[in-house]
């Protein structure tokens, strides 16, 4: 998941923006007015994703995998939309996937779009990269996702491009890569953020919950297609973990 390389310089991120700073207990999301005053107080001090402090980068220069993704989206993106608008140009059978979650989901309230989505991609089965491709890892867009299935990133990666097409701003959302505390594995997620709640499309469930809910998850870097983010936690919370 080129999880060393990124955690390394986001450890270096930390040190400089911190300044040998102590992560102390944690404190409450303060009351929001709108989705931006929300995620501007859930930025440090416990408040972030799964109860995580986050400093954020511009740079996606350590991610390879993911920059390989927004690369081919460039020209998956062009057929997701001419399939839209036109059914004839559903030349594949992962196009006219697209074209049947697009037209499910579009124009529903908010929580049921998300709902359909996840359970859409959810019924796809799980199968390793070391079986589909050979290496030990490797992200696929949401059409090589359509076409041979894949692991966790890959739904996350295409549930994040579908609620990309209806509409979903890139600054709603993440795809999330962390470690489950009970199954011992690293996982990926994609969160969704609303006003004052932070809610979490999981492969593993088709029931979608906030962020809290979930204590056994602990995330390790976030990014969309402009940002990634580094988590942390403070002394009480690593010393549990």
């Amino acid at each position: 998941m080129d999880r060393r390389a990124f955690l390394r310089s986001s450890a270096l991120m930390l040190g400089t923006a911190a300044g040998g700073l102590v992560l102390d207990a944690w404190a409450k999301p303060a009351a929001a007015q709108s989705l931006g005053d929300f995620m501007k107080s859930t930025r440090n001090s416990g408040n972030a994703l799964f109860g995580s402090t986050e400093i954020s980068s511009a740079t996606l220069k350590a991610l390879p995998q993911w920059a390989r993704v927004l690369s081919k989206m460039k020209k998956e993106r062009s057929s997701f939309q001419a399939c839209l608008n036109n059914p004839a140009a559903c030349t594949t059978a992962g196009l006219k996937s697209w074209r049947e979650v697009a037209l499910a989901a579009k124009g529903k309230p908010r929580a049921a779009m998300l709902k359909t989505v996840n359970q859409y991609f959810n019924r796809w089965p799980y199968k390793i990269d070391q079986e589909l491709y050979g290496v030990s890892e490797f992200w696929a867009t949401p059409l090589e996702f359509m076409k041979r299935s894949g692991d966790c990133e890959d739904y996350s990666i295409a549930k994040f491009f579908a609620l990309r097409d209806l509409g979903v701003s890139n600054d709603e959302m993440r795809v999330v890569i962390l470690m489950d505390r009970i199954r011992r594995i690293g996982h990926a997620v994609l969160a969704v953020y609303q006003p004052n709640d932070i809610l979490i499309l999981d492969s593993l469930t088709d029931l979608i919950f906030p962020h809290k809910k979930y204590r056994h998850y602990v995330p390790q870097y976030s990014m969309n297609e402009t940002k990634r983010w580094a988590h942390f936690y403070d002394k009480k919370r690593t010393a549990s973990l």
